[in-house]
Formats: C-alpha cells, structure tokens, sequence
C-alpha cells in the first residue's frame, strides 16, 4: 500500500519506497525471472500487487481532495518523504566501491529531472479520441513502467512531465476504463520488457546506478517545491515537511541500521 500510495504522489517513487521497505531488489527479480519459478513469484507479485492496488484505490480521491485544498502543506510533506529516503539511496550507492567520479553520475541524474520538468507535454494526448489516442495511451504507460521500476524517477512525475497527471488521478477516481485500461497495458508491456535490463544493471553497476538514482531524486525537489509559503501555511508547511522526514526515516530505520 505504501509503495501504491508513493507512485501517485510527484516527486515520490515507488521504487524508491520499495528500495526503503527493502522489498525491491525480491520485486524486480520476481519480475525479470517470472518463468524461472512463477509459483514463488506469483505469491510475492500477487501481495505487493495487491496492496498497491488497494493504497491507490484508497487513497486517490483523499489525495486528489488533499492536494486541491492543501497545495503547500500536502507539497512540503512530499519534500519531506523525499529528504527522508536520501540517506538510504546514499547508503545504497556506496554497497561495492565507489569512485570519486561516481558523483558525476549523481549530477547528471539531478540535471535529467530538471530536463524532464522543464516543457510538459501537451494534454491534447487525452483529447484525442479514436485509434490514435490508445496508441499514445499505451506509449505513455510504457514510459511510466521505466519510471515505476527505476527508483528515483517518479511515475507520478513521469505523468505531470507528460501533462496527463490530472487526468490520471480523475481516471481513477471517476473508474474511467476507457482511459486506464491503454495506459495499464502499456505499463504491463514496459515493464515486462525493461525490468531484466534494469536488474542486470543494478547488480552490475550498483553504485553508479544509485548515485544516478540519487541524482534523480535530489532533482525532484526543484519541480516539487511549491515556493514559499506565507501565513497560517508556514507552520503547516513545517509540520507536515517533519512529518513527512520523520515517518520516512522511521520506515527506513532497519534498513538504515
């Protein structure tokens, strides 16, 4: 539910909520290695699945009612989750040597963001109707995919850059078929086809690839931030930034330790 709760929050990944819960590296192995064993597979998808599942149905219409009536409090406390995730994605690039010019890869992961952030896309994509609109539906689900899988890039950022992030969330609110059912299909697609490529990468580079990550979510600060806030919203902005590091960090602690 956590994991499904984060990928609809941008700037917050799943995977990055995976790799703090200490489930992701058993996720994406379950995923790239599903024939090897599908039964053992099956039971880790099928749980993890299903809770995502329950945390977005549960949680999208508390969320979108959240976000309109609470812009900066509900932004810091995605600020929040964010900071308190850093220090585990950190820990994770230093797992095997580290060079000192790893951290080049950590900035051109924060400079890939904020490329990402800076044109969304149009949302004629959703305006369109007929054949044409369920093709660019379905590429953009495979977009998403790399998104959900790779921790540090936000799926939910991947649909704001896209334009389709309102789109989404009313979708599902609204239990909109005809739109979720081309974009669930082509996150099934990406997935299946990226996830091997991902796991083999991880293992390979494992520090390289996290700093990369890391970059990504230092990145996603920047669109995330909502500005400064004035009033009544300075100290709701503040309570809900601790709350937001605290409740990550107090997730993350095992890991940590």
């Amino acid at each position: 539910m956590a994991v499904g709760v984060a990928t609809m929050i941008p700037g917050v990944s799943g995977g990055t909520m995976a790799v703090i819960l200490g489930i992701y590296d058993d996720l994406i192995h379950s995923i790239g290695s599903f024939f090897e064993d599908w039964k053992k597979h099956t039971s880790l998808l099928f749980q993890v699945g299903l809770g995502g599942l329950a945390g977005i149905l549960l949680f999208s219409k508390l969320l979108e009612t959240a976000l309109n009536n609470f812009p900066f409090a509900m932004r810091f406390l995605f600020i929040g989750v964010i900071c308190g995730g850093l220090p585990v994605l950190f820990r994770k690039s230093a797992e095997g040597k580290r060079g000192k010019w790893d951290f080049l890869y950590l900035l051109a992961g924060f400079i890939i963001v904020l490329a990402m952030s800076a044109e969304p896309a149009t949302a004629a994509l959703v305006t369109s109707t007929g054949f044409l609109s369920i093709i660019l539906l379905l590429i953009a689900g495979v977009i998403i995919a790399v998104a959900l899988i790779l921790p540090g890039i936000s799926a939910s950022f991947m649909l704001l850059a896209l334009g389709l992030y309102d789109f989404t969330l009313k979708a599902i609110n609204d239990r909109n078929i005809a739109f979720l059912i081309p974009i669930g299909l082509g996150v099934l697609i990406g997935t299946l086809a990226t996830t091997r490529t991902i796991e083999r990468v991880l293992r390979r580079y494992p520090g390289k690839t996290y700093m990369l990550i890391t970059g990504f979510v230092t990145g996603s600060l920047i669109p995330v931030f909502p500005g400064i806030p004035q009033g009544f919203s300075i100290l709701s902005s503040i309570f809900a930034f601790a709350s937001g590091f605290a409740l990550i960090r107090w997730i993350s602690k095992k890991d940590i330790d």
